[in-house]
């Protein structure tokens, strides 16, 4: 496996029981990256499988994230499993969603591009085919969100990946503080009012689509919250006295 040990040398982290120490990564998601494992009849040798994992769990346990944690990827999973049906290649949707975010730099602008590359050559490394590692590729490079996707399995895997602007308001408004979190850094060195405005623009795109969701399943199930919670969080960001108290670091004033 000296393949697949190369390709995944920048994402090795030496770790000591970090899915016990990492939030969502208890041992039921071991299991199911087991259960991934078997289904796919993936190569390796004897724990191998574990050593992947925790090469997994220590990128998603980075210090610096907040949001894009081990417990991201198991609501993914939870939300692939609720439509899994609707899936042409479920299990390719699956490894997709397990590396989607594997690489999260607030400061690069090849996120997606650098996850899509490290799944694309553990996929080959650990035995399947070119095709199918192109396909894990393109469902990846999906989640940029830069176009509306056309290919059934990757409207799927969008759709998970946004499903979190539709959840209950009280997960919405966390989710937004967690971004913030991961991006302090920016708002110090810019300023809370920049941010806001780049964070206010980006939600209005999302708002300013036909749907939100491609997929039917989605529409039904979180376009109408998804839409609110967009709405309430753009008109919070344009607040100037909201944008004031996250500036010195006060409570902000919630909607």
């Amino acid at each position: 496996m000296k393949g697949f040990s190369f390709c995944f040398l920048l994402l090795f982290v030496v770790v000591t029981s970090a899915a016990a120490e990492c939030p969502g990564g208890e041992d039921s998601l071991q299991q199911r990256w087991l259960a991934l494992w078997e289904r796919l009849r993936l190569v390796g040798a004897a724990g191998e499988h574990e050593r992947v994992y925790r090469e997994l769990v220590a990128r998603y346990c980075e210090s610096h994230r907040a949001y894009h944690t081990l417990a991201h990827i198991r609501h993914t999973l939870d939300e692939l499993d609720a439509a899994r049906d609707l899936a042409q290649d479920p299990d390719a949707v699956e490894f997709a969603l397990w590396f989607h975010d594997v690489v999260y730099d607030i400061g690069a602008g090849d996120n997606e591009e650098e996850s899509a590359r490290i799944a694309r050559e553990a996929a080959l490394a650990l035995g399947l085919s070119e095709t199918w590692a192109d396909r894990v590729s393109d469902l990846i490079l999906a989640t940029r969100h830069a176009t509306t996707p056309v290919e059934a399995d990757a409207q799927l895997m969008v759709d998970i990946d946004l499903s979190i602007l539709g959840q209950p308001w009280q997960r919405f408004d966390a989710y937004e503080e967690e971004i913030r979190t991961e991006y302090a850094p920016v708002i110090g060195e810019r300023g809370a009012a920049r941010f806001n405005a780049g964070r206010a623009g980006i939600l209005r795109r999302f708002l300013a689509r036909p749907t939100i969701y491609s997929t039917d399943y989605f529409q039904e199930k979180y376009e109408e919250s998804a839409r609110a919670n967009l709405q309430r969080s753009i008109e919070r960001l344009e607040d100037p006295d909201w944008t004031r108290a996250a500036g010195d670091g006060q409570n902000r004033p919630h909607s």
